[in-house]
């Protein structure tokens, strides 16, 4: 699919290859920012570095409307298994996520934009730490997205093809939040339960019943999820454990049925332990908002992907994915619109991200980095009017 020319796509492969073998993790991305930086240098734009420890920020011209593009840098603590001629070099990190993609991709726009931008200006954001580090913010904290009218981003999907995008508006990912559920019974003999409060009865009973609030008490037009993902309890299998924890993960797209759910988990943890005698907390730590795609800049992206690829590139994502981004951070400050690129590689169908397997189809990038920068002119344009 010739989007972009020969020469721009081997470029940006060759990018995502080597960011790829040097995969680096969340606030760590110091060789990744010295490629960005040398590709913008190589492209006579300018940067700022450091921004969060490792972000780096580039702006093309400095009059008129102002448009963010946003692309992450950072890999995941996982060994890769690939067997890839360009596989991680880093024992026990890899680019499972295709933000290696991202950064080849938005530096491609940037070539586009260098060379065809004669109005506006477009800032480049390449954010350290999506993976659970909030590197949104820090980027945001550091002021130089204050005059953008508008961000963009774009995130590989291997669920769709290469020339198709997901574009829509309103939810398209969950909140992210987290639970821990620490209990304390009462330690003793296996021999003489009767003389124990055992924390592990306690804790299997708080697990089942957890399944409960989304199959029972949540309204299933809303996608929800309660998982829990770690317990830990005992030391020796002749003694009855004193104490347990529950660790867990909460998805909603909706603030109301977020509200709900974690009101359902400390009613539930809160009743096995009056049931059983046993001492039960419960901790909520809030994630990642919901990302928000707002309508006005979800038409401009649609319009983008007509003008680059067709209509027919465009399908309907049906429902928000329940992972998490932390794009939902700027989303709150600027109006702006997520997209997500088919990207799936031929034989891998069935891997999904964070896989010590996964790998993308790299006829992605052109059409990334031809979409990033259609959207920035026509978001310009429309600021213009």
């Amino acid at each position: 699919m010739n989007i972009v020319s020969k020469e721009l796509f081997q470029q940006m492969v060759r990018i995502r290859r080597e960011i790829h073998m040097h995969p680096e993790l969340g606030y760590q991305e110091e060789n990744t920012a010295g490629i960005i930086t040398e590709e913008l240098k190589r492209l006579g734009i300018k940067s700022t570095t450091g921004i969060g420890k490792t972000g780096v920020v580039a702006q093309i011209n400095d009059e008129g409307p102002v448009v963010a593009l946003r692309a992450d840098m950072d890999a995941l603590a996982i060994q890769e298994e690939t067997g890839l001629e360009f596989a991680s070099r880093t024992d026990g990190v890899m680019h499972a996520c295709g933000h290696d993609g991202h950064v080849a991709m938005l530096l491609g726009a940037a070539s586009l934009l260098k060379e065809n931008l004669k109005f506006g200006s477009v800032l480049l954001v390449f954010q350290p730490a999506e993976e659970g580090g909030g590197g949104a913010q820090k980027i945001i904290e550091s002021g130089l997205l204050d005059e953008a009218k508008a961000i963009f981003a774009c995130h590989l999907d291997r669920h769709y093809k290469a020339g198709k995008l997901v574009v829509q508006p309103g939810p398209i990912s969950a909140f992210t939040d987290r639970f821990d559920i620490s209990i304390r019974g009462k330690g003793g003999h296996a021999a003489q339960p009767h003389d124990a409060i055992d924390a592990i009865v306690v804790a299997s009973l708080i697990v089942m019943s957890l399944q409960t609030i989304v199959s029972r008490e949540v309204n299933p037009m809303y996608p929800s999820i309660v998982s829990v993902g770690r317990i830990e309890g005992g030391s020796v299998p002749n003694a009855i454990a004193e104490t347990a924890k529950l660790t867990g993960t909460i998805r909603t797209t909706e603030t109301h049925i977020r509200k709900q759910i974690v009101s359902g988990i400390k009613r539930i943890a809160n009743a096995a332990g009056i049931l059983h005698n046993a001492e039960v907390s419960v901790e909520i730590i809030e994630g990642y908002p919901c990302v928000i795609n707002t309508v006005e800049e979800s038409e401009i992206a649609r319009t983008a992907v007509k003008n680059i690829i067709g209509e027919k590139a465009l399908v309907d994502g049906q429902s928000a994915s329940m992972g998490g981004e932390d794009f939902s951070y700027y989303l709150e400050k600027i109006p702006g619109c997520l997209v997500r690129l088919g990207a799936q590689k031929e034989g891998l169908e069935g891997i999904p991200a964070h896989s010590s397997t996964f790998d993308f189809d790299e006829n992605a990038l052109g059409i990334g980095a031809a979409f990033l920068a259609e959207t920035a002119r026509l978001t310009i344009d429309r600021l213009s009017q």
